[in-house]
């Protein structure tokens, strides 16, 4: 799956990574993107600032 976001960030479009893995399909792509998506929506962040 971070193999799939990581050629999404880097450019590449459906097209060419379908092309590059043949064992994909769309639908493959759309889940990876969809999780990472949920996975970055419940991230935490935590503030590490220091207190005075």
């Amino acid at each position: 799956m971070g193999m799939i976001v990581e050629m999404f960030a880097a450019g590449k479009s459906t097209e060419v990574i379908l092309d590059e893995y043949p064992y994909l399909e769309g639908e493959d792509i759309r889940q990876a993107l969809a999780y990472s998506a949920a996975l970055a929506e419940n991230e935490y962040h935590l503030d590490l600032r220091p207190t005075a």
